[in-house]
Protein backbone atom coordinates (compact mmCIF):
# COMPACT_ATOMS: atom_id res chain seq x y z
CA UNK A 1 0.00 0.00 0.00
CA UNK A 2 1.56 3.51 -0.54
CA UNK A 3 1.82 6.00 1.11
CA UNK A 4 -1.66 8.08 -0.25
CA UNK A 5 -3.31 5.07 -0.11
CA UNK A 6 -2.23 4.62 3.61
CA UNK A 7 -3.29 8.22 4.43
CA UNK A 8 -6.41 8.27 2.95
CA UNK A 9 -6.97 4.83 4.71
CA UNK A 10 -6.26 6.66 8.07
CA UNK A 11 -8.08 9.70 7.14
CA UNK A 12 -11.53 7.48 6.82
CA UNK A 13 -10.86 5.11 9.84
CA UNK A 14 -10.29 8.38 11.78
CA UNK A 15 -13.75 10.26 10.31
CA UNK A 16 -15.60 6.86 11.55
CA UNK A 17 -14.33 7.27 14.99
CA UNK A 18 -15.31 11.10 15.04
CA UNK A 19 -19.15 9.49 13.98
CA UNK A 20 -19.46 6.81 16.47
CA UNK A 21 -18.20 8.63 19.02
CA UNK A 22 -20.54 11.87 18.36
CA UNK A 23 -23.30 9.13 17.91
CA UNK A 24 -22.82 8.17 20.95
CA UNK A 25 -22.56 10.99 22.69
CA UNK A 26 -25.79 12.79 20.87
CA UNK A 27 -27.82 9.55 21.66
CA UNK A 28 -26.65 9.46 25.50
CA UNK A 29 -26.84 13.40 26.20
CA UNK A 30 -28.52 15.06 23.38
CA UNK A 31 -28.16 17.05 20.98
CA UNK A 32 -27.98 20.23 22.74
CA UNK A 33 -25.69 19.50 25.32
CA UNK A 34 -22.38 18.18 23.05
CA UNK A 35 -19.90 20.08 22.22
CA UNK A 36 -17.14 19.21 19.29
CA UNK A 37 -14.72 19.40 22.57
CA UNK A 38 -16.57 16.74 23.93
CA UNK A 39 -16.48 14.24 20.69
CA UNK A 40 -12.38 15.24 20.86
CA UNK A 41 -12.42 14.30 24.31
CA UNK A 42 -14.02 10.68 23.62
CA UNK A 43 -11.55 9.81 21.01
CA UNK A 44 -8.38 11.53 22.61
CA UNK A 45 -8.09 14.03 19.78
CA UNK A 46 -7.78 17.95 19.86
CA UNK A 47 -10.67 19.53 18.59
CA UNK A 48 -8.59 20.65 15.55
CA UNK A 49 -8.64 17.20 14.20
CA UNK A 50 -12.37 16.91 13.84
CA UNK A 51 -12.62 20.41 11.76
CA UNK A 52 -10.38 19.10 9.59
CA UNK A 53 -13.58 16.36 9.02
CA UNK A 54 -16.03 18.63 9.91
CA UNK A 55 -16.68 22.09 9.33
CA UNK A 56 -18.74 22.80 12.41
CA UNK A 57 -21.42 20.56 14.66
CA UNK A 58 -24.48 20.57 12.25
CA UNK A 59 -21.72 19.49 9.35
CA UNK A 60 -21.16 16.66 11.61
CA UNK A 61 -24.42 16.21 12.48
CA UNK A 62 -26.21 16.31 8.71
CA UNK A 63 -22.85 13.62 7.48
CA UNK A 64 -24.29 11.33 10.66
CA UNK A 65 -28.00 11.70 9.38
CA UNK A 66 -26.66 10.70 5.72
CA UNK A 67 -24.86 7.84 7.26
CA UNK A 68 -26.96 6.09 9.24
CA UNK A 69 -30.62 6.49 7.21
CA UNK A 70 -27.94 5.67 4.33
CA UNK A 71 -28.11 2.05 6.51
CA UNK A 72 -31.56 2.21 7.44
CA UNK A 73 -32.14 2.19 3.25
CA UNK A 74 -29.26 -0.78 2.54
CA UNK A 75 -31.29 -2.74 5.48
CA UNK A 76 -34.61 -2.41 3.49
CA UNK A 77 -33.36 -3.25 0.47
CA UNK A 78 -31.65 -6.22 1.91
CA UNK A 79 -33.80 -9.08 0.78
CA UNK A 80 -35.75 -9.39 -2.82
CA UNK A 81 -39.17 -7.86 -2.09
CA UNK A 82 -42.14 -10.15 -2.41
CA UNK A 83 -45.04 -9.29 -5.40
CA UNK A 84 -47.71 -9.71 -3.04
CA UNK A 85 -47.73 -5.77 -1.60
CA UNK A 86 -49.14 -6.63 1.84
CA UNK A 87 -46.09 -9.04 2.40
CA UNK A 88 -44.19 -6.56 1.38
CA UNK A 89 -45.69 -4.13 3.72
CA UNK A 90 -44.64 -6.92 6.40
CA UNK A 91 -41.37 -7.79 5.59
CA UNK A 92 -40.31 -3.79 5.25
CA UNK A 93 -41.71 -4.00 9.01
CA UNK A 94 -39.81 -6.57 10.38
CA UNK A 95 -36.35 -5.55 8.59
CA UNK A 96 -36.66 -2.15 10.37
CA UNK A 97 -37.47 -3.84 13.55
CA UNK A 98 -34.56 -5.80 13.16
CA UNK A 99 -32.13 -2.87 11.87
CA UNK A 100 -33.23 -1.36 15.18
CA UNK A 101 -33.12 -3.50 17.53
CA UNK A 102 -29.18 -4.84 15.96
CA UNK A 103 -28.42 -0.93 15.87
CA UNK A 104 -29.89 0.79 18.78
CA UNK A 105 -26.91 3.47 19.38
CA UNK A 106 -27.55 4.46 15.41
CA UNK A 107 -31.71 4.07 15.82
CA UNK A 108 -31.33 6.04 19.24
CA UNK A 109 -29.90 9.02 17.21
CA UNK A 110 -31.81 9.32 14.18
CA UNK A 111 -35.25 9.15 16.12
CA UNK A 112 -34.61 9.17 19.62
CA UNK A 113 -32.52 12.24 19.66
CA UNK A 114 -34.62 15.99 20.30
CA UNK A 115 -33.46 18.89 18.89
CA UNK A 116 -30.87 17.63 16.09
CA UNK A 117 -30.31 19.47 12.80
CA UNK A 118 -32.48 17.54 9.96
CA UNK A 119 -32.80 18.58 6.55
CA UNK A 120 -36.72 17.83 5.92
CA UNK A 121 -38.20 16.37 3.29
CA UNK A 122 -34.77 15.92 0.86
CA UNK A 123 -36.75 13.96 -1.80
CA UNK A 124 -33.63 11.75 -2.44
CA UNK A 125 -32.12 11.59 1.06
CA UNK A 126 -31.88 8.28 2.59
CA UNK A 127 -34.38 8.98 4.96
CA UNK A 128 -37.14 9.65 2.50
CA UNK A 129 -36.24 7.07 0.22
CA UNK A 130 -36.46 4.23 3.32
CA UNK A 131 -40.06 6.10 4.08
CA UNK A 132 -40.71 5.84 0.11
CA UNK A 133 -40.15 1.96 0.03
CA UNK A 134 -42.96 1.92 3.10
CA UNK A 135 -45.40 4.20 1.37
CA UNK A 136 -44.91 2.39 -2.18
CA UNK A 137 -45.96 -0.88 -0.67
CA UNK A 138 -48.94 0.43 1.31
CA UNK A 139 -49.87 2.51 -2.41
CA UNK A 140 -49.70 -0.84 -3.79
CA UNK A 141 -51.93 -2.99 -1.76
CA UNK A 142 -54.45 0.20 -1.47
CA UNK A 143 -54.52 0.23 -5.83
CA UNK A 144 -54.94 -3.52 -6.09
CA UNK A 145 -57.78 -3.40 -3.05
CA UNK A 146 -55.55 -5.30 -0.43
CA UNK A 147 -55.60 -2.41 2.00
CA UNK A 148 -58.16 0.20 2.46
CA UNK A 149 -57.66 3.84 3.23
CA UNK A 150 -57.93 7.55 2.45
CA UNK A 151 -54.93 8.43 1.50
CA UNK A 152 -51.21 6.07 1.28
CA UNK A 153 -48.80 8.22 2.96
CA UNK A 154 -51.15 8.80 5.82
CA UNK A 155 -51.60 5.04 5.67
CA UNK A 156 -47.43 4.32 5.90
CA UNK A 157 -47.02 7.03 8.86
CA UNK A 158 -49.33 4.97 11.11
CA UNK A 159 -47.78 1.66 10.67
CA UNK A 160 -44.28 3.54 10.95
CA UNK A 161 -45.35 5.57 14.01
CA UNK A 162 -46.61 2.03 15.55
CA UNK A 163 -43.83 0.23 14.79
CA UNK A 164 -41.50 2.81 15.98
CA UNK A 165 -43.41 2.77 19.63
CA UNK A 166 -42.74 -0.62 19.77
CA UNK A 167 -39.04 -0.61 18.77
CA UNK A 168 -37.94 2.44 21.00
CA UNK A 169 -39.74 0.27 23.88
CA UNK A 170 -37.66 -2.69 23.38
CA UNK A 171 -34.45 -0.58 23.36
CA UNK A 172 -35.21 1.84 26.47
CA UNK A 173 -36.77 -0.84 28.88
CA UNK A 174 -35.18 -3.93 30.11
CA UNK A 175 -37.32 -7.48 30.21
CA UNK A 176 -37.48 -6.81 34.01
CA UNK A 177 -39.29 -3.00 33.39
CA UNK A 178 -42.19 -4.12 31.24
CA UNK A 179 -45.42 -4.15 32.55
CA UNK A 180 -46.72 -7.59 34.15
CA UNK A 181 -44.15 -9.38 32.05
CA UNK A 182 -41.56 -9.25 29.99
CA UNK A 183 -42.17 -8.00 26.22
CA UNK A 184 -43.54 -11.20 24.03
CA UNK A 185 -40.69 -12.34 21.75
CA UNK A 186 -43.00 -12.13 18.72
CA UNK A 187 -44.28 -7.93 19.78
CA UNK A 188 -42.91 -6.79 16.93
CA UNK A 189 -44.88 -9.29 14.43
CA UNK A 190 -48.10 -8.60 16.59
CA UNK A 191 -47.69 -5.04 15.71
CA UNK A 192 -47.15 -5.19 12.21
CA UNK A 193 -49.96 -7.76 11.81
CA UNK A 194 -52.56 -5.21 14.40
CA UNK A 195 -51.42 -2.27 11.88
CA UNK A 196 -52.34 -3.97 8.81
CA UNK A 197 -55.24 -5.39 10.42
CA UNK A 198 -56.91 -2.06 10.83
CA UNK A 199 -56.71 -1.20 6.96
CA UNK A 200 -57.77 -4.36 5.99
CA UNK A 201 -61.40 -4.03 4.06
CA UNK A 202 -64.39 -5.71 5.50
CA UNK A 203 -65.18 -8.86 4.44
CA UNK A 204 -67.99 -9.37 2.26
CA UNK A 205 -71.76 -10.38 4.45
CA UNK A 206 -72.47 -13.74 4.02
Amino acid sequence: MGTVQRREREREELRRKILDAARELFAREGYERVTMRAIAQAIEYSPTAIYHHFEDKDDLVMALCEDDFGRLLGALRATPPPEDAVERVRQLGRAYARFALEHPNHYRFMFMTPNKLEKPREVHSPGQQAFGLVRSAVADALERGQLQARDATTAAQVLWSGLHGAVSLLITLRPEHWPDAPASPDLIDQVIEHGIRGYLPPKPAR
